[in-house]
């Protein structure tokens, strides 16, 4: 079968498409002819050697799909690894069937980075309405999501973004307000956009946006890290955290596959907003199997909106 394959670590050239042996059965697996693989940060971070957990090459990156098992059954699930590839390995506490009425481009966008705005809204965050909350990233994948989730929660959303284009898409899903994620006093922006500082608030930059994340954050406040898509690692201030008895956690997915209610929950609620009409995935461009290394620099480049997937059958 093709697949794309890493046998080193480094920029997006290292992702080339091979023929190898299809993955070997697994207890509790279930095989599945993948449609559409998900691409995310995550996969950018294994293919920097910079990801939370470590990886062996040869490696198959891609870590959500969507797809048949048996031919006949639609599913949508995750995976550590092999999702970038004609047929895969799903563990079935993880793989979901899809309603009639979700589309595969809408399903690629749920299961990884929708299960991911929701647990960090609702489990992390423990958002309630009438908040504030600060919603980075706002037009992509994670954050287009938690911008919508929040606001049907009855949050008001402050949203970041870095252009015109991607603020008016925020605007479009629920934002109340958008700010420049770029600007130098973000903190004086959002504070502004807000009214005051804010009582939770999401983080995937990293460095200098976090502290000014940080900043805007209310006494006793919340704000939940789940990525550093800047590339810098940030140095949490635990003198300020106790001025202000603020609560800062981080969030990984993956400490969630082996809870037997956690996702089951959340896909649920998502398929069910999915199907009514109150959440919308943005669906993003497409690319071939072999295009994967565009991808990645596509994404790297934060020029698109929506989910990015490759499409195995180009």
């Amino acid at each position: 079968m093709r697949a794309i394959v890493m046998r080193e670590f480094g920029g997006p050239d290292v992702l080339r498409l091979e023929d190898v042996p299809e993955p070997a059965p697994r207890g509790g697996h279930s095989l599945v002819d993948v449609a559409l693989a998900g691409v995310n940060y995550a996969d950018v971070h294994v293919r920097g050697d910079s990801y939370l957990a470590p990886v062996e090459l040869p490696y198959v990156p891609g870590n959500e799909v969507v797809g048949t098992v048996d031919g006949t059954r639609r599913v949508v699930g995750l995976c550590r690894g092999g999702g970038y590839a004609e047929r895969t390995l799903l563990h079935r506490r993880v793989t979901w069937d899809v309603p009639d009425a979700v589309s595969n481009e809408q399903a690629v966008a749920l299961a990884l980075q929708g299960n991911s705005a929701w647990h960090l809204l609702f489990t992390s965050l423990r958002l309630t309405k009438g908040e504030t909350v600060v919603v980075p990233a706002a037009a992509g994948g994670v954050g287009s999501l938690a911008v919508q989730l929040a606001a049907h929660a009855g949050a008001k959303v402050i949203g970041l973004a870095g252009s015109p284009e991607k603020r008016k898409l925020a605007e479009e899903l629920g934002a109340h307000a958008v700010v420049d994620s770029t600007a130098e006093d973000l903190t004086e922006r959002i504070l502004d956009a807000a009214g005051g500082p804010v009582a939770a608030a999401l983080e995937m930059t990293g460095g200098v946006t976090f502290e000014r994340t940080l900043a805007a954050v209310a006494p006793r406040g919340r704000l939940a890290v789940y990525g550093f898509a800047g590339g810098d690692l940030a140095s949490v201030p635990t003198r300020d955290l106790m001025e202000r008895s603020i609560t800062v956690s981080g969030f990984w997915l993956p400490q969630l596959y082996a809870d037997r209610t956690a996702l089951p929950t959340s896909m649920q609620a998502l398929f069910d907003a999915v199907v009514d009409g109150s959440l919308r995935p943005l669906t993003g461009a497409l690319y071939g199997l072999g295009e994967a290394a565009q991808a990645h620099r596509d994404l790297a480049a934060r020029t698109p909106t929506g989910k990015l997937a490759l499409d195995v059958a180009r």
